[in-house]
């Protein structure tokens, strides 16, 4: 062990001084962008991190754990997009600025009056409160620090935060906030707690990576148990469980280089920066998918798929994209260097060897699907086909059916869900049984990735001689039900009462086997502003609900057309 620490504390300097001299290299303004709220930025998460389907595009800063902290623009511009969302971003505004770049603010609530006016008034135009507007760059001019609106939790948000992103307005590419010199504190180097070695002569869904905890000695992150790390394949990929956290927040975050180095050659540098929203699904391909799925944990790769498209993050990438070739059965020392962006470093090491040279293994026979071809499944009630984009890695097709005679169809497993797919494709499925003519346009195809909760389905569209088919995108368990029962709606108020003293109108409304496509309500038999926030319609009472006795009917409306209206008589 101790030649191990004497060998990576001579690479030490030459590597900090490269990574730190790296921290700037796309030479973002400083200064230029000021901290949108009032109060110092703490991180709750930050660009890059890896999410379910995508990395992380900006950063979420807290605040205080409550709403409606004041939200300000981050330097001179104009509010060039407004866009109002039931998930994702919420309620969101985006800022054009004169330097090249665009400011995003999401999960606001309100935004100040001029601005909320303006929304509102397009909202009842168009008769919905779901609008995405686009303004010219004299409608909302705005000075550097002058407020727009106020944090909230709306869209895909599960606490108070603000989250914001800084983009290239000709691209529209999130790039990392953290690298343009805001205001934050942090001097804690990133923590490696794991490293994952992979066998890279096969496919990383065919295998379980051999995971080694770590512990770091004399400021080096360790193997606990095992100096040399013996694998029996000459190809080897490596892998790290990292995280990163900042001054006085306890969430962790993602770091913002990591290099693989390999008898102190550079094999491969990640840099977390300038991720497109049409490219951030490669975290299925960045990150190590199954064991994710399998245990819940981000394993990040230092080293490319052969189907990954997201070439720009990964630098300095040797001849075999990151992959170390140990075919010689010589001992070889491999070290991590892993940055965060104010330049704080951690770093791994350990010896890797393969002791003698395999004999080629047979391939299990199986339906063999490649990642860069055309792939194609018929059975006689089942089929799909896949294009030469939709698989990361190579994969050893499986397939079963059980028959379920409560339904329309057999249950038929398609694989696995721990294997990731980049695109959606038409999945087929033929009934077992014939679909009563009333019930041909009420066909579900239900999901369920092998956990005990069932996921919502898809409605199914009727095809040629029998077939239905729905657009998916992950491998798992499928199946045809039928659908004829509308979304269960509850009202959050008594029939008949006094809503003097209330600010909203609310009702639940949710579907039990798809979801609920789209809703209307309408005030005295004219259209009023139910906003959507997962399952809950709510109506901000505004000028259209005068004093005075009302009647409102909420109508909600299935994937499957499927209806129900609910009638409320109330007083103001």
């Amino acid at each position: 062990m101790r030649i191990i620490c004497g060998c990576l504390f001579f690479l030490f300097p030459i590597v900090l001084f490269a990574q730190k001299d790296s921290l700037n290299i796309h030479h973002y303004p400083q200064d230029y962008f000021r901290n949108p709220l009032d109060i110092p930025i703490f991180l709750a998460g930050n660009f890059g991190e890896c999410r379910p389907g995508h990395f992380h595009s900006g950063i979420d800063i807290k605040t205080l754990g409550k709403e409606n902290q004041p939200v300000h623009a981050a330097a001179d511009g104009y509010i060039s997009r407004i866009k109002m969302e039931k998930g994702g971003f919420g309620h969101a505004i985006y800022i054009t600025h004169p330097n090249g770049y665009t400011t995003l603010y999401a999960h606001l609530n309100n935004f100040v009056a001029a601005i909320q006016n303006y929304v509102h008034t397009q909202q009842y135009e168009k008769e919905r409160w779901d609008v995405d507007l686009q303004l010219s760059p004299d409608r909302f001019p705005v000075k550097k620090g002058q407020q727009i609106a106020w944090s909230g939790n709306t869209g895909a948000s599960t606490a108070p935060h603000l989250h914001f992103e800084i983009r290239n307005t000709n691209t529209e590419h999130p790039l990392n906030p953290q690298m343009f010199g805001l205001p934050l504190t942090d001097n804690i180097p990133p923590i490696i707690y794991e490293a994952a070695i992979y066998d890279l002569s096969k496919s990383i869904y065919a295998q379980e990576p051999k995971i080694l905890s770590l512990k770091a000695k004399n400021g080096i992150y360790l193997p606990l148990k095992e100096d040399t790390i013996l694998t029996s394949t000459s190809l080897v990929g490596v892998g790290l469980y990292v995280k990163d956290f900042m001054n006085g927040s306890d969430n962790d975050i993602a770091f913002y280089t990591a290099t693989l180095y390999m008898d102190s050659v550079v094999q491969v540098t990640v840099r977390l920066d300038n991720i497109g929203y049409d490219e951030s699904r490669y975290i299925n391909a960045y990150a190590d998918y199954k064991t994710h799925e399998l245990n819940k944990k981000w394993i990040q790769c230092l080293f490319e798929l052969p189907g990954n498209k997201l070439d720009h993050i990964y630098e300095n990438l040797s001849t075999h994209r990151g992959c170390l070739d140990i075919g010689d059965t010589k001992t070889h020392q491999v070290h991590i260097v892993v940055t965060d962006d104010k330049g704080n470093t951690g770093t791994a090491g350990l010896y890797i060897k393969q002791p003698e040279r395999q004999r080629p293994v047979k391939p299990a026979a199986c339906m063999s699907f490649a990642y860069n071809a055309p792939n194609y499944f018929s059975q006689p009630n089942i089929s799909f086909s896949l294009n030469d984009a939709h698989l990361y890695d190579n994969i050893c097709f499986e397939y079963s059916s059980t028959p379920d005679s409560l339904n329309f169809s057999a249950r038929h497993q398609v694989h696995h869900a721990y294997v990731p797919l980049q695109n959606y494709f038409n999945l087929n499925i033929r009934p077992d049984k014939p679909v009563p003519f009333n019930l041909h346009n009420k066909i579900v195809m239900r999901y369920s990735n092998g956990d005990i909760k069932e996921d919502d389905g898809r409605a199914a569209i009727a095809i040629d001689q029998g077939w239905y088919t729905a657009s998916i995108r992950n491998f798992g368990t499928y199946w045809l039900v039928a659908d004829t029962v509308a979304p269960v709606i509850r009202s959050m108020q008594k029939n008949g009462a006094n809503l003097s003293k209330s600010k909203q109108i609310s009702f639940v409304a949710k579907d039990a086997l798809t979801s609920v496509k789209r809703f209307r309500g309408e005030l005295d038999g004219k259209w009023v502003c139910f906003e959507q926030h997962g399952e809950l319609f709510f109506y901000k009472f505004d000028e259209h609900c005068g004093n005075g006795k009302h009647k409102l009917v909420f109508k909600a409306v299935d994937e499957n057309d499927n209806e129900r209206s609910f009638t409320l008589n109330f007083t103001r």
